[in-house]
C-alpha cells in the first residue's frame, strides 16, 4: 500500500515537471519562502529493505538542492533571520531555511561540509534525551530488528502477532504494519512500552541506536561552534505531544529546551515538534510552544509560506526532501509551490 502511495506520488511531481504545469502555478503558489525538511544526509545504501529511506538523502542531493536555490536568487537563510522577516513582515525576497530533525552525526559529517561549501545556514532540532544516550530511535531499531530476522513476534495493544520477515518484500510489509499500529496506540506511553517490550523480547539494547547515530552533548557544543548552525528543540523524547497530558507536554518542550541551553550555553528559541503531522502536533501544542518562550515552531505538514504565516509562528508547514524522491527535476517542482498546492487542495495554507 505504502509502495503504492509513493507510485502516485511520484506520477503527481513527474506530471507537474513534463506538462509544465509548475511554471503557471508558481506565480500563485510559491509564497514568500520555504522551509525544507530533511533528517539524515549521508552516502547512499544498497540494502534491499530500508524502510526509513525516506529520512536519508545523500550529500550529493543537498549540494544539488543549495545549488539549485542559489540559480533561483533565493535567499538561503537562518531561522533566525526567518523569523525577523516574518515579524518585520519583509517579504521582498524569496528565501529558504534549512531544517534538519533529531540531531544525527551525519549531519555534522555530511551536511556541514556542504553547508560549508554554499556558506548556506542550518538549524538542527536536537531531542535532548538523544543526545544524553538515553533516547529512543525505535522507527530504526525496529529496521534493524527486522532486517536481521526471518519472523518477527510481537505485542502491540493487547494483540499478539507473528509477523514473516523472510523476504525483502515481506520485511517491508512486516515494518509498515508495526510502525503503523505503534503509532496508533492511544496513550502518550504506550508506544514507548510496547516497543520497550519488542527489544526485550529480541535481547536488543533500545538506546544503543541513539548512541550510534546522534551527536552527544560535546559533540553539539563543537558543532554549535559553527556560525551556519542554530540548534533547535525537539522535546526531551521526541513523543507524540498531542498524546500527552497537558502537564507532560509542556514538560517535553520547556525542560528540552531548558537542557539543550545549559549544555550549549546558548539560547534555544526554535522548536520541531516530534512527528509533527496532525495527529502528533495541533492548536494545543501550538500554544505550549508559545508560552514555553519559543519564537517559531515547525511541523511536519506540507506547505510554503505565505504573508499569513507571520500570525502563526508556532505552526509553520515545512517541505521534505524525501529520499524516496531525489531528481533534480523535482526541485523546480518543489520550490514553484505545486507540489504542495497539489498536496492541499491547490489551496494556500498559512498555517499548518
Amino acid at each position: 500500500m505504502k509502495q503504492f502511495r509513493h507510485n502516485i506520488i511520484r506520477a503527481g511531481l513527474d506530471a507537474l515537471y513534463f506538462t509544465g504545469a509548475y511554471h503557471v502555478l508558481r506565480p500563485i503558489f510559491s509564497g514568500i519562502g520555504t522551509i525544507f525538511m530533511l533528517h539524515n544526509v549521508k552516502p547512499a545504501r544498497a540494502d534491499a529493505f530500508q524502510p526509513n529511506r525516506h529520512l536519508e538523502v545523500t550529500p550529493e542531493f543537498l549540494r544539488t538542492t543549495l545549488r539549485h536555490l542559489r540559480a533561483q536568487n533565493i535567499d538561503i537563510i537562518s531561522i533566525d533571520e526567518l523569523h525577523r522577516r516574518l515579524t518585520a513582515r519583509e517579504f521582498g525576497r524569496r528565501f529558504a531555511c534549512i531544517t534538519l530533525d533529531d540531531g544525527y552525526r551525519d549531519n555534522r559529517d555530511f551536511a556541514l561540509p556542504v553547508f560549508q561549501e554554499f556558506q548556506a545556514p542550518f538549524t538542527v532540532y536536537v531531542a535532548s534525551d538523544f543526545a544524553q544516550g538515553t533516547g529512543r530511535l525505535w522507527w530504526i531499531t525496529l529496521e534493524r530488528l527486522i532486517a536481521g530476522r526471518d519472523w518477527i513476534e510481537a505485542e502491540i495493544g493487547g494483540d499478539e502477532i507473528r509477523l514473516d520477515a523472510r523476504t525483502p518484500e515481506a520485511k517491508q510489509d512486516a515494518f509498515d504494519r508495526l510502525h503503523d499500529m505503534l503509532r496508533a496506540l492511544p496513550e502518550g506511553d504506550d508506544l514507548p512500552r510496547a516497543m520497550s517490550a519488542l527489544c526485550a523480547r529480541t535481547r536488543t539494547d533500545e538506546t544503543a541506536v541513539g548512541r550510534e547515530l546522534c551527536l552527544n552533548w560535546d559533540e553539539l557544543r563543537s558543532f554549535a561552534e559553527d556560525p551556519l548552525v542554530t540548534i533547535g528543540a525537539h522535546s526531551i523524547s521526541h513523543c507524540i505531544l498531542a498524546k500527552q497530558r497537558d502537564a507532560l507536554a509542556a514538560h517535553e518542550l520547556s525542560i528540552g529546551r531548558a537542557r539543550i541551553a545549559s549544555h550549549l550555553q546558548r539560547e534555544v528559541a526554535h522548536l520541531a515538534y516530534p512527528y509533527g503531522d496532525r495527529a502528533a502536533a495541533g492548536p494545543r501544542e501550538y500554544e505550549l510552544a508559545r508560552q514555553a518562550g519559543y519564537k517559531t515552531a515547525v511541523t511536519t505538514r506540507p506547505g510554503m509560506l505565505f504573508a499569513g504565516v507571520a500570525d502563526h509562528l508556532t505552526a509553520l508547514p515545512r517541505v521534505s526532501l524525501n529520499g524516496n524522491y531525489q531528481d533534480d527535476r523535482i526541485l523546480p517542482v518543489l520550490t514553484s509551490g505545486a507540489a504542495t498546492a497539489m498536496w492541499n487542495g491547490f489551496r494556500r495554507v498559512d498555517a499548518a
